[in-house]
Parts: structure tokens; C-alpha cells; sequence
């Protein structure tokens, strides 16, 4: 097998075996968020005893959106320190549409897990003091009104301005904020300081915001031939020769090239542009395109890099590099789970997506999956660096304890249970 042939066969295979599904579970999920994410909001704002509980349900919302609108509010006062972390553990960005997509009955099973860890882990740290002494150093540093709303008149509203007039329905032409208010700090450094969306004036937001149109056209096109590759048809020998390659290699194409023109590579999500997704349905369709095409453009790279991996360990032969990988694989153990959780340090989607990818090809073990998938904060990490570096970093070494120590538990129970390996190889052929 070619470098060229692995190339076109991982374009193909993660347009139409992962992109399809996951562009349309994003447009679902998208659209739940422009009807009912500022709703969301405001019930856990009010519910203080229950607000860990509440954060893990909307981090389990897949993709990062809800996750990025409850960091804000704990600088409010309106969350806990605990509610923060219930969110981050339970997230998995946007590496959940890959694992949807490609095995269900696994998303199911850590999602469950995952929002048992949240819950548990979010008032444990409700129980000390480290959101109040967070809180308090945050405070201390902060700016005074005066000084805010001078930074506030001295800052560049055009965008946000030419955004507003774009869609309509916008009070004095400023964008609805969701977890914070207009001319505060955090609007300060998520919509001026922080990059949040692209100038109109560029050809990435030209390109972007009119070709999203032929993006989705594309993906319906794609559908069929996805649904077709499910059902175990060989979609190269229908009615026009190849045509499940041409679909795959243009759309995994176009994905790479809209990833380009909107200039995401590591993170695809930013808190402005999820407030505008939950003010306009095209913004909408806009950018979960733009999210799609992040999505599978890593996918693609995740493919690629197990195919070449696989040939150049069997030195040329496919067959004789997957069965050293297995043996490898073996040998791993625990040291998967730290490898899995070391990965979810990484602020970002892109290499979550491709731990994902790789336990699609069967590289990962499953408590491994895990492990990553409560360690990593996708996207919502980004605007918690940005408002206060102390919290972010915190945050982050606390999700990393529950996905290790749950992560090893999970490793226990594949290894001496056999129920749970017979149930993990059921699941696995069931995909």
C-alpha cells in the first residue's frame, strides 16, 4: 500500500465514517443550545445546592459550548469553585461527536462514568476553601469600575457591532452575553482581549460565512454513503465507480481547508462565538460547520498517523504491524492511563480528538479513554486561562486526579473481572 493510497483511504474514511455523523449530531446539539442554553444557565444560577450536579449535566452536553458558559460565572460569585470542576471532568469536548459517531455504547458508558466522577469530585471541592481563597485573590486584582468602563469606551465594539446588524435583534448593537454582563472584565478580555471571532473584513470570515453553504450540501450528499458504509456496503461498486473516495477525499478536503480559513488548529470554540451561536440559528450553521471541519480534519490526522504507524512497524506488511501493535498494547497497562490523562493536560480539542481516533483504530484501551476523557476541559479551558491563569491551572491538576484514580479502578476491573471484558469485547463488535 502507497503513501498516496493511505492518504485517500483516511480521507475518505474520516469524512464518511466519523464527519457525516458528527456534523449532524452538532447541528442537533447546536440547535438545543440556540433554543435552551441561556435557560441552562440561569436555573444553575439559582440552584445553589444542586449547581456540581447541574455543571455535569452541561458538561456532558457534547462539544464544548455549555462547558465555556458556566467558567465566567464563578467569577461572579454565581457558581462554585466545585461546580468549575464538575463541568471540566464531565466535558469531553468535542472528541464526545467522534465517539458518538463511531461507538455509541461506549460514549454512553463513560458519559455515565464520567458524570458520577463530576458529581463526586465537584463537592469534595466544595468542601475546602479554594474556591473562597481563588475568589478572594481575584478580587483583590481586580480593576475598579472607573477603570472598566474606561477600557470599555476605549475598545473596539465594530465587530461585534457589524455582527449585530448582520443578524438583527441586538439592543444597542452589542451581542447578548451569557454568564456575564456588557463593559465587565470578563467581556473585556473574552470579546476585545481574547481572539473571539474573526474580522469581517479578512477572506477567512468571507470564505467561511458563505461557504458553509456547499459545506452542508456536501455532508448531505455524504449521508447516504455513511449510512451505506454502517450497513457493511461497499460504496466504491454502486451505480458510479469510487464514489464513496471522491466524496470522502473532497469532503475531508474541504474540511481541512475551511479549518485553514478560520484559523482554528488547536481549539475550535471560543465563548464569543458560542453567544452569538445561542442568538442566531445561521450563526448557528456558520460555525458548527467551521466546528465540524476542525473535527474532521484532526480525525483525518489521527487515521493517517495509525495507518503509516501500522505499516512502518510492520516494515511494509499491514497485517505484521497490527499484531506488534497488539503485543504492544499488552505490555502498556497502566501506563496508558497516565499517557491518556497526560494528554487531557493539553488545553485544546485537536489531540483529545485524535486520542479518540485512536481508540476507534483499537490503539487505546478503553480505561485509558476514560482517563482522557475526565482529564481533558476541551475548549472551556481556554477562557478560564484568559480571565485568571491561578484558577485555570488549578483546574487542571484537580480533573487530573479523579480520571487517574478512577482510570486505574476501571484497568482493575477489565483485567480481573471477566464480566467486564466480555462486555467490552460485545461492545467493541457491536460498533
Amino acid at each position: 500500500m502507497t503513501i498516496l493510497e493511505l492518504v485517500l483511504d483516511s480521507a475518505e474514511g474520516a469524512f464518511l465514517e466519523v464527519g457525516v455523523f458528527v456534523g449532524f449530531v452538532l447541528l442537533l446539539f447546536g440547535y438545543i443550545n440556540f433554543k435552551k442554553s441561556g435557560d441552562f444557565i440561569s436555573s444553575i444560577e439559582r440552584s445553589k445546592k444542586w449547581q456540581p450536579v447541574l455543571g455535569a449535566l452541561l458538561g456532558l452536553t457534547p462539544g464544548c459550548g455549555g462547558a465555556i458558559f458556566v467558567m465566567p460565572l464563578f467569577f461572579k460569585g454565581a457558581v462554585s469553585f466545585g461546580t468549575v470542576i464538575a463541568t471540566l471532568v464531565a466535558t469531553m469536548g468535542d472528541s464526545a461527536f467522534v465517539l458518538i459517531a463511531s461507538h455509541p455504547l461506549q460514549y454512553l458508558i463513560i458519559s455515565f462514568l464520567s458524570f458520577i466522577a463530576a458529581i463526586i469530585t465537584g463537592y469534595a471541592v466544595d468542601k475546602t476553601n479554594l474556591g473562597i481563597e481563588i475568589l478572594e485573590k481575584y478580587k483583590s486584582r481586580r480593576k475598579s469600575k472607573e477603570d472598566l468602563d474606561q477600557d470599555h469606551a476605549n475598545a473596539d465594539h465594530s465587530l461585534l457591532q457589524y455582527e449585530c446588524n448582520r443578524m438583527g435583534g441586538c439592543n444597542d448593537n452589542l451581542i447578548k452575553h451569557i454568564g456575564h454582563s456588557e463593559g465587565d472584565e470578563i467581556d473585556l478580555l473574552l470579546h476585545h482581549k481574547l481572539k473571539g471571532h474573526q474580522s469581517h473584513d479578512t477572506l477567512g470570515y468571507r470564505f467561511t460565512h458563505n461557504g458553509f453553504y456547499l459545506y452542508w450540501l456536501i455532508m448531505l450528499i455524504a449521508l447516504p454513503l455513511g449510512i451505506g458504509l454502517l450497513l457493511q456496503v461497499d460504496i466504491n461498486e454502486l451505480f458510479i465507480p469510487n464514489l464513496g473516495l471522491v466524496i470522502g477525499t473532497l469532503g475531508t478536503a474541504f474540511s481541512i481547508l475551511m479549518m485553514i480559513m478560520s484559523k482554528k488548529f488547536l481549539g475550535d470554540d471560543t465563548h464569543e462565538e458560542t453567544e452569538l451561536k445561542a442568538m442566531s440559528l445561521k450563526e448557528t450553521f456558520i460555525h458548527n460547520a467551521q466546528d465540524t471541519a476542525f473535527v474532521v480534519t484532526w480525525v483525518f490526522v489521527g487515521f493517517l498517523a495509525y495507518e503509516i504507524l501500522v505499516l512502518a512497524i510492520g516494515g511494509g506488511d499491514y497485517a505484521t504491524g497490527e499484531g506488534m501493535i497488539e503485543t504492544v498494547l499488552l505490555a502498556t497497562g497502566i501506563l496508558s492511563i497516565i499517557i491518556g490523562s497526560a494528554i487531557g493536560l493539553i488545553p485544546g480539542c485537536g489531540p483529545q480528538i485524535i486520542f479518540v481516533t485512536l481508540f476507534t483504530r483499537g490503539l487505546v484501551p478503553f480505561a485509558a479513554l476514560f482517563a482522557n476523557a475526565v482529564s481533558q476541559d476541551g475548549d472551556a479551558l481556554l477562557p478560564l486561562i484568559a480571565i485568571d491563569r491561578r484558577s485555570a491551572l488549578w483546574a487542571t491538576v484537580i480533573t487530573t486526579i479523579p480520571a487517574v484514580i478512577f482510570g486505574l479502578i476501571i484497568y482493575w476491573l477489565e483485567i480481573n473481572l471477566p464480566i467486564v471484558s466480555m462486555l467490552q469485547t460485545t461492545f467493541t463488535s457491536l460498533k
